[in-house]
């Protein structure tokens, strides 16, 4: 039997209890604000375009930049306005990687709101900032603002000694 002293086990209880609490962390992302109104390359390895309901989908080792930010993705849907104004938005699934300075985040799927400059990105939800990582079912990052907030189940390993 392991006997632990009573301060070790009190801090042990307290960040068992904190993780199970916490269902939302905000955190920055990305070293600066990005700008949404920059224009939105996506390279990809054929494109499939839709006329009728205005929509084109990347396929194959698809990348979405625009500015510092990058996107990568298995596949991309692009949803073009109705009146023809530009992107509506962006839905990329299948491995996706979205990178903004020196943070990083993964996850199954995410959808870009161009108007808005926001992402939600759900499904194995897996952040990095330098050498921490947070883990969560959604993380909503807002490029406009420069930062996120992750939802459901967040989880990180906390290291006492900061290495």
């Amino acid at each position: 039997m392991i006997v632990l002293p009573v301060r070790i086990l009190a801090v042990c209880v307290m960040l068992a209890a904190s993780a199970v609490q916490a269902q939302t962390t905000n955190l920055a992302f990305g070293a600066v604000k990005a700008d949404t109104s920059l224009p939105v390359e996506v390279t990809a390895d054929s494109l499939d375009v839709n006329q009728t309901d205005g929509s084109a989908l990347f396929k194959g080792n698809v990348l979405v930049g625009q500015g510092e930010m990058k996107l990568t993705a298995r596949q991309v849907l692009v949803v073009y306005n109705k009146d023809g104004g530009g992107i509506q938005r962006v839905e990329a699934t299948g491995d996706v990687v979205l990178v903004s300075g020196p943070d990083a985040a993964e996850a199954d799927r995410a959808d870009y709101s161009i108007d808005t400059g926001v992402i939600v990105m759900t499904g194995n939800v897996l952040l990095t900032q330098g050498p921490n990582a947070l883990t969560s079912d959604r993380a909503t990052v807002n490029l406009a603002t420069g930062t996120a907030q992750m939802n459901g189940r967040v989880k990180t390993v906390l290291n006492p000694k900061g290495n």
